[in-house]
């Protein structure tokens, strides 16, 4: 658990499952050899890249390829403070807190080893925090890897209506009975299959794991949300999109027409990213990606990204 006076407490998970010839352990402390490199994954909550099996983890993944993550649940979620959710938990402060835990990463004031190479990986809310890194911070990591994530706004009435948002402590008083009512919830299992998931590309015990296991959002974030997107025309690392064929809230329900709107993020937001950049689309795969059959192919595709751009 990261303590921060301004804003209280982060909950926090840090994976150093490397293979073993890529690791040593020098003063009590893992040093990663592979370019030094570390994942930051961004979220909506810290459990959704390692959830259910091992099938589904992002995290088991890139520790079985060498590699470091570093995840945490936002302010506001899950084992992380919950301040006002209107006046505090809001758009800029995810963002300033994303900055400052990269500083640290590299600065070695987590887990006691300073990382020279660090990669944001984002997904949904996360991809737009991370954009908004690049923008405003763009030697803060060295390459982007955005899931669930376009420049398509079109879905996103029918995504929140889908959803059926609920005040969280009135739907949910069993987990959410202390907090206040600007924190919110996705309704029923219906719900977050409508705007989740799509048949029948995935396992509906996954589904049903995801009901059990829902996180809150804010009002604050709903409304300063539209803050997160801007081009990053000083950020010359590369960049990957990568989104499910049939992402409702970012494709309307088809990121393939009427063009591949992954493809079209790079052109936009990050005219100045490497050619090493690349987009991917899970064929017949919902919002979230992760969750779906082709969970382990878009994984075997971010880590060929990576690699093939020196890390």
């Amino acid at each position: 658990m990261l303590y921060f006076p301004s804003f209280g407490h982060l909950a926090e998970s840090c994976t150093f499952k490397a293979l073993s010839p890529l690791i040593s352990h020098t003063s009590g402390h893992i040093r990663i050899f592979q370019s030094n490199f570390f994942f930051l994954i961004l979220t909506p909550q810290s459990s959704s890249w390692d959830f259910y099996s091992s099938t589904y983890s992002y995290q088991d993944a890139a520790a079985a390829a060498g590699y470091t993550t570093f995840s945490y649940d936002r302010l506001g979620v899950g084992h992380s403070s919950h301040p006002d959710p209107i006046q505090e938990v809001q758009a800029p402060l995810q963002v300033s807190i994303a900055h400052a835990l990269i500083q640290l990463l590299r600065a070695g004031s987590i887990a006691g080893t300073a990382f020279c190479n660090v990669i944001g990986v984002g997904h949904s809310l996360g991809s737009e925090i991370l954009n908004s890194i690049t923008a405003q911070y763009p030697s803060d990591i060295d390459a982007a890897v955005l899931t669930g994530f376009t420049l398509d706004p079109a879905g996103q009435a029918d995504f929140f209506s889908g959803i059926n948002v609920l005040i969280a402590r009135e739907a949910n008083p069993t987990n959410f009975s202390g907090l206040d009512n600007g924190y919110l919830i996705s309704g029923n299992i219906v719900g977050n299959q409508f705007g989740f998931f799509r048949a029948p590309t995935f396992d509906p015990c996954v589904l049903e794991a995801g009901e059990v296991a829902k996180q809150t959002f804010t009002i604050g974030e709903l409304f300063t949300n539209t803050q997160f997107i801007a081009p990053a025309p000083d950020f010359k690392g590369p960049i990957d999109v990568v989104d499910g064929e049939n992402d409702l809230p970012f494709c309307q329900s088809n990121c393939l027409v009427p063009v591949n709107k992954a493809k079209a993020v790079k052109g936009v937001l990050y005219p100045n990213a490497s050619k090493g950049s690349r987009v991917y689309i899970g064929k017949g795969s919902g919002h979230s990606l992760n969750l779906h059959f082709v969970a382990p192919d878009v994984y075997a595709h971010i880590f060929k990204f990576i690699k093939e751009n020196g890390f």
